[in-house]
């Protein structure tokens, strides 16, 4: 099968009826498309924030009765803080987050092996990194999404599309129709599914599409309730510190951060040693809940953590619902679209969480896929094909990038083979500090911004890497700024003409 063959023409997609439909075609004018997103995650929300700005209509269809998501730590840099400062949210972003202000490195005996301060300490990237509570953000993200918009109980079993529109069943039976769908439903997309499904029947799916997601560890993680401070004099700190400890002689490393409300982020990873292990440790918890975790918790609860004791006080301070174990898979996709089908998020690329990057790559996503949504001219199924497509185009090398970075920090963070143990010392020992300054800026220089919203000021000093404009956006500033021309012309001509007219006395 010739991988090359996935760009056949998207007119190969059935043009039948869509059928037995429960919510009726919506009513368009031709050019503003109805976008369905499947998934009320990081990802999803945010896209639904940028459609609104964009004045196109949208609807959320999540597959659970409510959303929680995972207790973790999350960190937003400079990749993406200027496109949450354009929408307004960067504030309250602030207020429930603590700077990064250190990293440190060390071993199960708590002798610091490397330490890392603020990134941003001569400002000259424009932005510090931000740590909070993962739960707190989406909070805020759909705050901001009238809840009106969200169905949930909307798992999507099937979809399908022809020159009209698209359509999703959902297992409750009901049916939703769209012009476009966007599939930003996780690792284990559904939507994914479904549409590779569909291209393999037609042998339009690259061979490597179809193989599963990479899994190379396992994680428990969890937040704590707020901590007595005298007790855990951790929680004490101000900004956020990282504590990475690694466990050499055993398959464990785990790490602790500080967070807002005396609260302490914790996790635990487990190098998966083989195949023959994942699937054991597969089949042995094929239905993880809170019942399942006392024999992981049991081998990790006296590991040492620096200012908290151990593991196990971080863990009887931390409610069971907000103790979750998952996987940590990864996986580039090639196909992340086709016709009126897109792919967003972990549905497209799901990352290490070693890099922190994995959320930033989504929320990425969403900002140059609602940018390319804007500029649609037509609701043509191959002009949306081409749209989706100028996504990937705009988006596809810089996750490559940061997939690559991922599996690199994996290594140093995690690998406990003989190989690894001596990556993990080469880059933390040997390597200049100019070289990692040097590739913090290069880094720090890519910053997708909304191209339809007005743009804010330059943070930093580095250079930033160019942005594809709106082409719609120019040119609707331009017609602005001619009416605005035109209008202030007329004003002072009847300036003009009332300062000449003759003055007559009676």
């Amino acid at each position: 099968m010739n991988p090359h063959r996935a760009r056949k023409p998207v007119d190969e997609f059935d043009d039948s009826p869509i059928k037995h439909p429960s919510q009726l075609p919506l009513k368009s004018d031709g050019k503003t498309p109805h976008v369905m997103i499947v998934g009320a995650g990081l990802a999803g929300l945010l896209l639904a924030i940028l459609l609104d700005k964009a004045g196109i209509p949208y609807e959320i269809y999540e597959r659970a009765s409510t959303v929680r998501p995972l207790g973790s730590i999350m960190s937003l840099n400079a990749n993406i803080l200027g496109a949450i400062e354009q929408i307004g949210l960067l504030d309250e972003l602030k207020a429930i987050s603590f700077p990064g202000d250190k990293v440190n490195i060390m071993y199960d005996n708590m002798k610091v092996t490397a330490s890392f301060g603020n990134v941003d300490k001569n400002g000259e990237i424009g932005y510090e990194y931000f740590n909070f509570a993962r739960p707190k953000f989406h909070q805020l993200l759909l705050s901001k999404v009238p809840a009106e918009k969200i169905h949930y109980n909307k798992k999507v079993m099937s979809m399908i599309e022809n020159k009209d529109g698209v359509m999703i069943r959902c297992a409750d039976g009901t049916t939703y129709h769209g012009d476009i769908l966007v599939g930003a439903d996780g690792a284990h997309s559904g939507v994914r599914q479904g549409l590779y499904k569909t291209l393999q029947e037609k042998d339009l799916l690259p061979a490597s599409d179809a193989a599963e997601l990479s899994k190379g560890y396992l994680a428990m993680v969890g937040t704590t309730d707020p901590l007595d401070p005298e007790q855990y004099p951790f929680v004490k700190n101000k900004g956020s510190t990282f504590n990475q400890v690694i466990g050499p002689g055993t398959s464990f490393n785990w790490s602790e951060f500080n967070m807002p409300e005396n609260r302490v982020c914790w996790v635990v990873v487990s190098q998966i040693a083989s195949i023959a292990e994942f699937e054991k440790i597969k089949f042995r918890n094929s239905e993880w809940g809170p019942e399942s975790n006392p024999e992981f918790i049991d081998k990790v609860k006296d590991f040492r953590v620096p200012g908290c004791g151990t593991l196990g006080n971080l863990i009887n301070a931390t409610p069971d619902a907000n103790i979750s174990r998952v996987f940590l898979e990864e996986k580039l996709f090639e196909t992340w679209s086709h016709g009126r089908t897109v792919l967003i998020g972990d549905a497209a690329h799901k990352l290490l969480p070693s890099a922190g990057q994995g959320a930033v790559c989504a929320l990425q996503d969403a900002v140059i896929l609602a940018n390319c949504l804007y500029d649609l001219e037509s609701l043509d199924r191959d002009a949306i094909h081409a749209a989706c497509l100028d996504f990937k185009e705009q988006r596809y090398h810089h996750v490559a990038e940061m997939y690559g970075k991922s599996r690199i920090n994996a290594t140093i963070l995690y690998g406990q083979t003989l190989k690894e143990r001596i990556i993990r010392h080469v880059a933390l020992k040997w390597a200049p500090e100019s070289v990692k300054q040097k590739e913090i800026r290069r880094g720090a220089a890519y910053r997708p911004m909304v191209t339809f919203l007005p743009s804010i000021p330059k943070r930093g000093q580095i250079d930033l890497l160019p942005q594809k404009p709106s082409a719609r956006y120019e040119r609707e500033q331009k017609k602005k700024q001619d009416e605005e021309a035109l209008k202030g012309q007329y004003n002072a001509e009847d300036q003009s003409l009332t300062a000449n007219s003759p003055v007559v006395v009676v």
